[in-house]
């Protein structure tokens, strides 16, 4: 098969190559899927810059974590019925040497979803990081049905997705963008209130809009960057969700943290308990049947091309960056 590697840290223009590699086998309890797409996610970037640690986890490293396909072979105890069905996978190269930025990736039965044949292999590679990052910030602790909600980063690839998710239980939803392209993104999304923050004060626009009240829940994309108006929109004893940051230590307003009793809830998908990732992949499912949910794909990049498809993240891409594999 071909494989998008690399085995050593740097820029992606230096250290990604597509080779040729054995086809895997599924060992017991695994299936193998051939894959169609590959998902390029922030993390993906991160970890081949080396921004998170200079050494590799493994001598040589196949990335990204979601991915689409098709399942060609099972290893024992697994089902036959299994192959031949369309699924998606989640934490594929999490504690893994071998991701799905190849023609084939070996996963536990577990991790390979099954995916609705309405919804595409581009979309089904938006799922595991964006879509259950997104669902969990939503439905955690007891969820934001009714109440208020900001997503900043509403137009990104996790908070495109949190807008319909907090819209379709009855949240009133206040995004926030950086473009009137992105706006429209947004409010197609099912965004109540859009704001853009290059040009408007985000803290005066939510309180206008929630009557002077702030908001229950802000999902976070960057709380380096926007801790400060997070305090602001959030209401007493309203919840601060971070799923993101710009940087990795973040001085915390101690006196207005604390005269608002908010609640800092931090998680990361790729370590949800299982009890959470089940309920998540279970709320996912639910709604890809029913076929309501948007899935923003931005550009597309063949496997040859993965250093460009890189390139475009770190660029800030708008929407999922997807790699075929076919």
């Amino acid at each position: 098969m071909q494989a998008a590697i690399y085995e050593r840290t740097g820029p992606a223009r230096e250290v990604l190559a597509v080779v040729e590699l054995p086809d895997p086998t599924p060992a017991a309890g695994e299936v193998r899927i051939r894959l169609v797409t590959s998902g390029v996610n922030p993390s993906d970037v991160k970890t081949r810059t080396g921004l998170r640690s200079a050494a590799l986890p493994y001598p040589r490293i196949i990335p990204h974590s979601d991915g689409a396909g098709v399942i060609d072979a099972v290893g024992a105890g697994v089902p036959a019925s299994r192959i031949g069905e369309r699924v998606w996978t989640w934490n594929a190269a999490w504690g893994r040497a071998h991701g799905t930025a190849a023609g084939f990736v070996t996963l536990p039965s577990a991790q390979a979803v099954p995916l609705p044949s309405s919804i595409s292999f581009a979309a089904g590679a938006c799922l595991g990081i964006p879509a259950l990052t997104a669902w969990f910030a939503v439905a955690m602790d007891g969820g934001v049905a009714g109440r208020d909600v900001l997503v900043t980063g509403g137009a990104g690839a996790v908070g495109h997705y949190a807008v319909q998710f907090a819209k379709a239980v009855g949240a009133r939803v206040i995004a926030t963008v950086s473009s009137p392209a992105k706006a429209a993104l947004a409010r197609a999304a099912g965004a109540d209130t859009v704001i853009n923050y290059r040009e408007e004060d985000v803290v005066a626009r939510v309180l206008a809009a929630t009557d002077g009240r702030g908001v229950d829940r802000v999902i976070e994309v960057d709380l380096a960057a926007n801790i400060a108006a997070a305090i602001g929109a959030v209401k007493p004893d309203g919840d601060i969700v971070p799923y993101g940051s710009g940087a990795w230590e973040i001085p915390v307003p101690f006196i207005g943290s604390v005269l608002k009793n908010i609640r800092y809830r931090f998680f990361i998908v790729y370590n949800l308990s299982p009890a959470d990732r089940a309920a998540a992949l279970c709320g996912l499912t639910r709604a890809l049947e029913a076929g309501t949910l948007q899935h923003h794909l931005g550009p597309t990049f063949a496997l040859r091309d993965i250093a460009a498809a890189h390139e475009a993240v770190e660029a800030g891409a708008t929407g999922n960056v997807i790699v075929t594999l076919d």
